[in-house]
């Protein structure tokens, strides 16, 4: 028997193909067993978590479950769906502040301190022009002078700083007179090499995003969040995508392009280590994948996966065993055989020891290592695949959010579960109202045989008549109406429904409610109604941007700097998830922007305002492209140079010439200010109203100079 056949790559070992493998692929018989037993622990814990993932489940659907028994008294069978539209509520919520301003919201910035690459870097143009006449008889060299303020700490060397400045090296390199530190002199030039660095990765993540697209993936994750309490994200992998391209001849021709791609995992085929309260305590992960024969043949163009060993699990037919919960989720579709095969991938660390008997050569600098991070792939008792973790640093590539953290185990409380118990009030107090209601809006028709002739048809109609017999007293026909209490059984379903908005903290005008009265009548009382509802999302919102969104921009970055590395993204950089600043309205936002410069814009505060942030947020929150609407540093001074040589070009009026008004006014301010009442200065009749103090009286009693009255 000879020895297994190994070989590295890429820093990575891996289990290579073999065509001597057989039935029971004797080389990796202990791995097997291994992952099965984890695999198995961790779907018998969470089983709980299940039952109340189908209640979730049916609650949302508007579907009873075999807990709900009916009498045969009952006969309305309605479901008030207010779970679904409280789920949907949240999760259009949710994706609101993922795809806010039409980006993802995460930002790459340097640290406070950051190592390996300077934060800013200044020169001064004039700096040379500055020396004193007193000095202008020094010898002066390339080195500079004593005295001259460029003293170099001790054990600097020529190449310090240009080695530091990242990306800028090249642009920088030949500056004379370059400085550390943020220059504080009026004509200084200051540059950030760690600035720049950030935003080429934010940028290049942003984009990575698009191109995966990530956005249909994350919507799914942030609808399991709402609906089961826990959304799961994969990822990153490098997966080659084609781009479609045809030559001159019209013959396709694609480009094929490797990107890192991330994919949505639903929680019911996410297995996680049981003992582990979130994915930075847990050892192992397992997805369990439900695949057709053509997916697994797929699996083959996937690097180090073992093509022999995937034909013969093939060969040996579909294994796929149906959980207890899928007939829920397909609502009890009629039983058929399923054709698939179920394939477990298993993340997660492995005694060095057990790869050794696998066969696996660890190399020398790994020797010392007690155990290591794998990924194997099994199916039909066969090992797909089997690779040491080729990320650095090696982690598990799966990111799960909570929607309502539960500290004390892994998956987190939904908008459905809080509202259980609510939704079963409702439930109830409705069917109560609606047979209450058939009930009493039906007359209970009594008839006495008696008193009626025989062979008569009893059914009641208008205009029946009924036929008495002769001479037999009393009421033949009597008409029992029920009370009617289907009032009091809507009252105790409003009473359940704002229930169900303390329970999962959305209120319903949240969610287009109409008929709001007292406070929210207003715009400003709905604006402060509506403040006061973002509290209980905020934390959901910081889950969202703790364990989803920043792992995932965490994982981009390092699989960015390991496997398409770019000396000009390189620097002491974090990633930032800037989820809750989505939750502020646009509209507020705005004003609030507004406000804050008109207050900075008096020339006392103006030196401590950054006027180019506060223009591009203002874009953000009038969903506009700050790229594209504004001017960063450079791009603005060009630009005052341009506005500067069109008032210079702007003829000015020659001495004794009349100016011209553009406006037309006059000076004067059109449209503005009161109309002058009788009696003020500026009303048009009160030189009319002026009489003179002694006139001459003619004949008739009319003044002098004055006709008679026609």
């Amino acid at each position: 028997m000879e020895e297994d056949n190994t070989f590295i790559e890429d820093e990575s070992i891996v289990l290579e193909d073999t065509d001597e493998s057989n039935v029971d692929d004797y080389k990796t018989n202990n791995i097997i067993p291994y992952i099965q037993s984890r695999y198995k622990r961790a779907e018998d814990y969470r089983q709980q978590d299940e039952t109340r993932w189908l209640d979730a489940y049916r609650n949302y659907r508007g579907i009873y479950g075999p807990d709900v028994q009916f009498t045969e008294v009952e006969k309305s069978r309605v479901f008030i769906k207010v779970t679904k539209t409280k789920t949907l509520a949240a999760y259009q919520q949710l994706e609101s502040v993922m795809f806010a301003n039409n980006k993802f919201p995460l930002t790459v910035d340097p640290t406070e301190l950051p190592e390996g690459v300077v934060a800013d870097v200044h020169f001064d143009p004039k700096e040379p022009e500055q020396i004193k006449e007193s000095d202008v008889d020094k010898e002066v060299s390339p080195y500079g002078y004593k005295g001259d303020g460029k003293e170099l700490p001790k054990g600097a060397t020529a190449k310090t700083l240009g080695e530091m400045l990242g990306p800028l090296t090249d642009k920088l390199k030949d500056m004379d007179g370059l400085k550390e530190g943020v220059g504080l002199t009026p004509t200084a030039v200051t540059f950030s090499p760690a600035m720049v660095a950030a935003k080429k990765m934010q940028k290049k993540i942003q984009d990575q995003l698009e191109e995966s697209n990530a956005s249909k993936h994350l919507r799914n994750t942030a609808f399991e969040m709402a609906l089961f309490g826990t959304g799961v994200m994969k990822g990153p992998f490098a997966v080659d995508k084609e781009y479609p391209q045809w030559d001159e001849e019209g013959n396709y021709n694609p480009i094929i392009k490797t990107i890192p791609q991330v994919s949505h995992v639903s929680v019911w085929n996410f297995y996680p280590d049981p003992d582990a309260n979130n994915m930075d305590e847990a050892q192992y992960v397992i997805e369990r994948h439900k695949m057709s024969r053509s997916q697994i043949r797929q699996l083959k163009q996937r690097p180090f996966f073992r093509n022999s060993v995937i034909d013969e699990a093939i060969e040996l037919g579909e294994n796929y065993n149906k959980e207890s919960w899928e007939d829920d989720l397909s609502d009890y579709a009629p039983e058929h055989g399923v054709e698939r095969y179920e394939v477990l991938e298993y993340w997660g660390t492995v005694d060095v020891s057990m790869l050794e008997e696998q066969g696996v050569d660890i190399p020398s600098e790994l020797s010392e290592v007690d155990e290591l991070q794998a990924n194997v792939w099994i199916c039909n008792n066969k090992v797909l695949r089997m690779v040491i973790n080729p990320f650095k640093p090696a982690r598990i590539p799966y990111h799960a959010a909570p929607y309502e953290l539960n500290p004390y185990s892994f998956f987190g409380v939904g908008i459905a579960e809080n509202m259980d118990d609510t939704q079963t009030l409702m439930n109830g107090f409705m069917r109560m109202a609606v047979d209450n209601a058939v009930l009493s809006g039906n007359l209970l028709i009594e008839v006495d045989e008696t008193n009626l002739v025989p062979g008569q048809d009893l059914s009641v109609y208008p205009g029946k008549v009924f036929r008495r017999q002769g001479g037999a007293p009393g009421q033949a026909i009597f008409g029992t109406k029920f009370p009617n209490v289907s009032g009091e059984n809507l009252q105790l379903f409003d009473k359940a429904r704002v229930l169900a908005d303390e329970s999962t903290g959305f209120p319903s005008f949240a969610h287009g409610q109409t008929g709001v009265t007292g406070v929210g009548r207003t715009a400003s009382g709905i604006s402060m109604l509506m403040g006061a509802a973002q509290g209980s999302i905020k934390s959901v919102v910081k889950n969202i941007d703790d364990y989803l969104l920043r792992p995932l921009g965490e994982g981009l970055f390092r699989f960015n700097m390991q496997f398409d590395f770019d000396p000009d993204i390189k620097g002491d950089l974090e990633v930032k998830a800037r989820g809750t600043e989505s939750l502020m309205a646009n509209e507020v936002r705005s004003q609030r922007l507004t406000q804050f410069m008109q207050i900075a814009a008096q020339p006392s505060l103006a030196p401590f305002t950054k006027f180019p942030y506060i223009i591009r947020e203002i874009a953000k929150s009038l969903e506009l492209d700050p790229d594209k609407v504004t001017n960063n540093m450079d791009e603005a001074a060009i630009q005052a140079e341009i506005m500067k040589g069109f008032q210079q070009e702007q003829p000015t009026p020659e001495e004794g010439q009349p100016q011209v008004d553009p406006s037309g006014a006059g000076g004067a301010t059109i449209g503005t200010g009161g109309v002058p009442s009788p009696g003020q200065e500026g009303f048009t009749g009160n030189a009319q109203q002026q009489q003179p103090t002694q006139q001459p009286q003619a004949a008739g009693g009319q003044p002098a100079g004055m006709g008679p009255v026609q």
